[in-house]
């Protein structure tokens, strides 16, 4: 595509997005047929921001521009996130230290889809009780929350942005119920990125985001939410193994029944804070999959702890 056509399509583009419904889907249609080099794929949401009317210009800004270049590349044929794939190849290959103690894979497990009959929402108070009644004694169970599943409770408004009236509603960590305190230790040798507190309703309470790096200088991060108080610092090494903060109780992780969110992210986009995106739009799951893959590549969970 020479420079003018260039020109000419992002001045196309930037007036379909003014009137358009879904931003997403309207900039994925346009693309089909737009032959861009990986290049102009980079360089596309700069020149629409440059032709961009008030009201859209308005718009895109409360997007994450991270987010949109994915977007854009995924429209133009190329790999969202351009090191996704090397990540997830040294994840496959590299051990793993267990996330929290005991161990999951020495401990009893159940599968808790989020339609699973009977069961409480995870942010009702009766689930604690039900919960507990799946236990056999004194023994421990871990109950595990579905990578990729769509869940109503992230029907509300607040999983909807600027880009069009669809939520953010498939869920791109892995959850692992089990009783406030216990620990929660990083997979892998790291630096903690961010400790945060996220204190919506329904958000992560006590956060904290480890960097790690692969042999080939990849940066990735595993994201833990709805923990206790944190008991390391920004800027910290970490070892494989080392506790990073108790697993949280109602009060201080968001408000859910205690357990861990855990996410892998292979790219942080434009968010720099101690929060991050734990839900994706279904209809660009092949982005948010390359930004967030299953996070079992560290857990290494059998098939079985997914499915009743």
């Amino acid at each position: 595509m020479t420079t003018n056509q260039m020109n000419v399509f992002s001045n196309t583009l930037a007036t379909a997005l003014s009137d358009a419904v879904d931003l997403h889907q309207t900039l994925l249609a346009e693309l089909a047929q737009a032959h861009l080099s990986e290049a102009e794929a980079n360089a596309l949401l700069s020149l629409i921001r440059e032709r961009a009317d008030a009201p859209l210009a308005t718009r895109l800004s409360q997007l994450d521009a991270g987010f949109l270049t994915a977007v854009i590349r995924h429209g133009a044929g190329f790999n969202p996130i351009p090191g996704a794939a090397s990540v997830q190849a040294y994840l496959r290959d590299t051990d793993m230290a267990p996330v929290i103690s005991p161990d999951p894979k020495t401990t009893r497990f159940t599968a808790l889809p989020s339609d699973r009959p009977g069961m409480p929402a995870f942010s009702d108070r009766k689930f604690d009780p039900w919960f507990e009644n799946l236990r056999e004694g004194d023994e421990m169970l871990y109950g595990y929350g579905l990578y990729g599943e769509k869940r109503s409770v992230y029907l509300a408004d607040q999983y909807r942005d600027a880009s069009g009236p669809e939520p953010r509603a498939r869920h791109l960590g892995i959850d692992i119920f089990a009783p406030a305190g216990l620990p929660i230790t990083a997979p892998l040798a790291g630096r903690v990125h961010r400790v945060a507190y996220n204190a919506d309703p329904l958000d992560y309470g006590h956060t904290v985001i480890v960097e790690h790096v692969t042999e080939d200088g990849l940066s990735f991060w595993t994201l833990n939410g709805h923990l206790g108080q944190p008991i390391v610092s920004e800027g910290q090494e970490v070892a494989a193994g080392q506790t990073l903060a108790p697993l949280g109780d109602w009060h201080e992780n968001g408000g859910w029944a205690p357990h861990l969110h855990f996410q892998l992210i292979t790219s942080l986009l434009s968010q720099t804070g101690g929060n991050f995106f734990g839900v994706g739009h279904d209809s660009l799951w092949p982005v948010w999959a390359e930004i967030s893959p299953d996070p079992n590549l560290i857990l290494r969970l059998p098939e079985a702890a997914f499915t009743l």
